[in-house]
């Protein structure tokens, strides 16, 4: 028997092997078919020399997956757990164990991409359709988006589009007085970058002022509730838009703001089961007028039909809007919250209009017998009406009961004096009575309360209730047992292709593993069940692990601090542009507002720079799919003394490490400007180089791309940036639990983002260690020049460095095929669901061509098995050009194929119902069947419906 060394017993590298598709064995027969001796040498060929790092980044070695969890755990148990009361848009909930189990705990949810290829993404459709459905009930409003992040970065996105929509000439937004505080931090920072000035004031003084649009909070941050109707109507008769910002489970009881007259409604969906998390991630709702249908920001889920006339749906109107219009997008939103909008509409599913209407009226009902026992003890209460929100005046006492409240196990609001008390879905009597007790020491008579509110209850008048019915659609009524509940679930996963089906190889996604280790301490309550507002002595397993993750993201890109606020990428991209603007102002130099953007960039870096508050000025790519140095350098220097910034992606979006990135940001610099590095490829970048020692001022860092956080069919997402340290002092911070003593203004709602995924990336990190996290970085690249190697003699490759070599994706040039035969990188992508395959990135960064990245997850045989599948259709082209298949009668152009179009009794194609369905022998195995055929998106558009029709759920 061989002596093993204790070391490799023990097997703390274990998970890198488990991370990494291609064995060792496979690693070689990879390079030895692209013609590398090993990854170094492969990286050598490349990777521009000057900027391999010196030295392995600094990061503790590898910890096996027991060991890393016992770690986190270990962290996760500094928290201290209390039921939270302190509200401000946050909430305990009561996750149904249904949905726990079979959405948020499911890969068959987290690990989908983004629904862009409607036809096998139908049950993730339909679920975020049922989500917009119960936002227009609620809301009162005819048209939802599919979410947006949060509920104050939706105020913003409300704000930039009542701009566009008044008539108004004014440049200032109306913020009521009692708005959250940290919507109103993100607004204020929007509105830096956008020119506005905000007024504050009482939602009735709102239409006094010259305003374009007016933000009213319903209920109020202090809980108050009041009839908004005249103050609306006032402000439409000015010409302004009116928002209300609303609490999704209080308009089950509430009058909604749709029957009050608002134009746009929006908010958290946190309460409809999603447990607050130290601040997310959490689904925001936005509603409008259907008018406003092409003015709304984010992704809208409209009804179409098939090619055979079957209803069928998809992303309407915004479907990669901002690629396509780019800094002249509505928003720059890329990903939004698809699964937890997902989770917000199961569970008004699983409780329907009974359920939620019990669940909203019993929050009320302890919350009015809470008032009650303390009106009888002689405590004053300031609310005059309300939902769930009291406010007590107890003068000097306030303090103490504070803190009396906390030993007791319960977090309330202290605030100017006074306790707010919000009552929440996991409060019960016992919990009414134990607050009474540590309030007034008395004992109260929990039932003799009861009968006096159920015979009376003034805090919510007649006026403010709601008579209109709510979630009549049948699928809100059909699925309340559990058993119907896990099957209605199924039916939808099994609509959808998820990586725990097949490779997904999107170009600039990075669909990698998801590990299950990784995804474990979410739902532990240590995590999942923080405020985010708690008091900092409760949270401190929340700010080692912060601490932790910031320091490792530190040492992986080479900067000197970092910001973990941003909950998307493309927040991440804003941050830092703003961080950026708030830099160049310090100096003095605000006039610097000239942003660069190569041809190439993400269509999300544009939108970013004019939310910034920066103009954009492009720059042109050569013909190798480099950023044109010259163009760059006449540009720089035409815009020197205006000069703000270059946003550059490095490896580019092209798929190349192009050989002078160090000179680029000299350039900038040298003309007084900062340099963003758009990480979306930092994927290729861990462990070999870093944007700090390129040379880059500020980066966003996508967790949800490099650091395996899931894309979870749409979001979560988190956009971290890194700043070098002439730039920490202007990342955001937040008015409520500010990670910096300035006073620099928040970009999301919550401190941290979205703080309860981060153990993801810090388990991957963990269990990966640098000497993993380097071979990830290999093996991605590897997999990427494999794919171009065996695919190039059959679809050109169309940009490759000086050594022949791509990144981590490369670029397949359709359009000699679509000349000679008609067929388009549409058909193919369709055709690929026919093999199983979700397909490449259609049409991003070059119209015409199809963008692959394998990543480092994929094996040999799941590459092999997409390469075959790349293979065997450009056979079925050569068919229709050789003239065996008519150009529009062929199985690319009738592609995707269904079991139902298989299934009828007349098959009247040039080619057999075999080749249709099983066109290579090994996806008889295991085949998907898409749910639709093609879709038809110019007819979804022309008849725009986006609530659930009948015969869905």
């Amino acid at each position: 028997m061989t002596a093993l060394a204790l070391a490799d017993l023990l097997q703390q590298d274990a998970f890198i092997a488990r991370h990494l598709g291609p064995s060792p064995t496979e690693q070689m027969e990879m390079l030895t078919a692209i013609g590398a001796d090993n990854l170094d040498e492969l990286m050598a060929q490349t990777l521009p020399a000057a900027i391999h790092l010196p030295a392995v980044v600094d990061l503790p070695p590898p910890r096996a997956e027991h060991r890393a969890l016992d770690d986190l755990k270990r962290i996760a148990q500094k928290n201290v757990l209390k039921k939270n009361l302190i509200g401000l848009g946050y909430h305990d909930t009561l996750l149904p164990n249904v949905i726990l189990r079979n959405v948020l705990e499911n890969p068959g949810w987290y690990t989908a991409y983004t629904p862009y290829q409607a036809e096998i993404a139908q049950g993730r459709l339909e679920a975020l359709l049922t989500f917009q459905q119960v936002v227009m009930d609620l809301t009162g409003l005819e048209l939802a988006n599919a979410s947006l992040l949060d509920e104050a970065t939706a105020a913003a996105e409300a704000m930039s589009m009542a701009r566009r929509l008044s008539k108004s000439a004014s440049m200032r937004f109306f913020v009521d007085g009692t708005a959250f505080p940290q919507t109103v931090d993100v607004l204020k920072t929007r509105a830096a970058g956008s020119g506005f000035e905000l007024v504050f004031g009482d939602a009735g003084e709102a239409s006094r002022h010259d305003v374009f649009g007016a933000l009213l909070q319903y209920p109020d941050a202090k809980g108050e509730v009041r009839d908004l109707s005249v103050s609306i109507a006032a402000l439409k008769a000015a010409g302004a838009i009116a928002v209300v910002a609303a609490d999704l489970l209080a308009l089950a009881l509430l009058k909604s703001p749709g029957d009050m007259g608002a134009d746009i409604v929006l908010g958290s969906s946190q309460r409809f089961g999603i447990p607050c998390g130290f601040g997310g991630p959490h689904a925001a709702f936005f509603a409008a007028r259907a008018a406003y249908a092409r003015s709304m920001p984010g992704r809208i889920i409209g009804v179409s039909r098939d090619v055979n006339g079957k209803p069928a749906l998809r992303m309407a109107l915004q479907t990669r809007e901002q690629h396509i219009r780019r800094e002249k997008a509505n928003s720059n939103i890329c990903t939004a919250q698809a699964l937890l909008a997902n989770m917000a509409g199961f569970y008004a599913v699983y409780h329907g209009p009974k359920g939620i209407d019990v669940i909203a009226r019993r929050i009320h009902r302890l919350a009015a017998i809470l008032d009650a026992g303390l009106q009888e003890a002689g405590i004053r209460q300031l609310n005059l009406a309300y939902f769930d929100t009291l406010r007590l005046d107890v003068g000097e006492r306030a303090s103490a009961i504070h803190q009396a409240a906390q030993a007791a196990g319960y977090n309330l609001r202290l605030q100017d004096g006074e306790i707010g008390i919000a009552v929440n879905e996991g409060i019960t009597p016992e919990d009414v009575a134990a607050l009474l007790f540590v309030i007034t020491g008395g004992t109260p008579d929990i039932a003799a309360l009861d009968a006096r509110i159920a015979a009376h209850d003034p805090a919510l008048p007649e006026n403010l209730l709601r008579h209109d019915a709510i979630l009549t659609h049948p699928v809100f009524n059909r699925h309340h047992s559990e058993h119907a509940m896990l099957r209605y679930l199924k039916k939808l996963q099994n609509r959808d292709l998820a990586l725990d089906h097949a490779m997904i190889p999107l170009g600039s996604c990075t669909m990698k593993l998801n590990a299950v280790s990784a995804m474990l301490p979410v739902t532990w309550a240590e995590f999942a069940d923080m405020h985010p507002f708690a008091p900092r002595e409760q949270t401190l397993g929340y700010q080692a692990l912060i601490a932790q993750l910031a320091e490792w993201l530190k040492a992986i890109t080479g900067f000197d601090a970092i910001s973990l606020q941003p909950n998307s990428g493309a927040q991440g991209e804003y941050a830092g542009l703003t961080a950026i603007r708030r830099y160049h102002a310090s100096r003095g130099e605000a006039m610097r507002k000239v942003c660069l953007i190569p041809k190439s960039a993400h269509g999300t870096n544009p939108a970013s720079a004019q939310m910034a508050g920066m103009t954009v000025v492009e720059v042109e790519c050569d013909a190798a799919g480099n950023v044109d140095i010259a163009d760059l350098k006449a540009k720089a220097k035409t815009h020197a003394a205006a000069l703000a910034a270059l946003m550059f992606t490095y490896p580019s979006t092209h798929g190349l490490f192009e050989e002078n990135p160090r000179e680029i940001c000299a350039l900038i610099h040298a003309h007084g400007g900062q340099v963003y590095m758009d990480g979306a490829n930092l994927n290729a970048q861990v462990g070999l180089t870093a944007p700090g020692f390129i040379g880059a001022d500020v980066s966003h860092i996508n967790l949800h791309k490099t650091f395996a956080i899931p894309h979870g069919g749409g979001g979560p997402g988190m956009g971290p940036i890194g700043l070098k340290a002439h730039l920490a002092p202007f990342m955001p911070g937040h008015v409520t639990n500010a990670q910096h003593s300035d006073a620099q203004g928040a970009v999301a709602a919550a401190p941290f983002g979205s703080a309860s995924i981060l153990p993801i990336s810090w388990m991957y990190i963990a269990m990966l260690g640098g000497k993993g996290l380097k071979q990830a970085t290999q093996v991605a690249i590897l997999n990427a020049n494999y794919i171009a190697r065996r695919l190039h003699a059959h679809y050109p490759v169309l940009h490759v460095g000086k050594n022949g070599r791509v990144a981590h994706e490369c670029i397949l040039d359709i359009r000699p095929v679509k000349a000679a035969t008609g067929v388009t990188e549409i058909d193919i992508a369709k055709r690929l669901m026919d093999y199983g395959f979700h397909a490449p990135t259609v049409s991003f960064p070059v119209p015409g061509a199809l963008m692959v990245e394998p990543t480092e997850s994929e094996n040999k045989a799941e590459l092999d098995r997409f390469i075959a599948a790349m293979i065997n259709i450009r056979a079925e082209i050569r068919q229709i050009e050789n003239g065996v298949w008519p150009k529009n009668d062929n199985p690319l152009k009738h592609a995707p194929h269904t079991q139902e179009t298989l299934a009828a009794a007349d098959w009247p194609r040039p080619y057999s119902r075999e080749i249709a369905a099983f066109p290579l022998p090994w996806v008889k195995e295991n085949k998907f069947w898409p749910a639709v055929g093609r879709v038809d998106d110019v007819y979804g558009d022309r008849n725009l419906v986006c609530g659930l029709p009948p015969g869905f759920g």
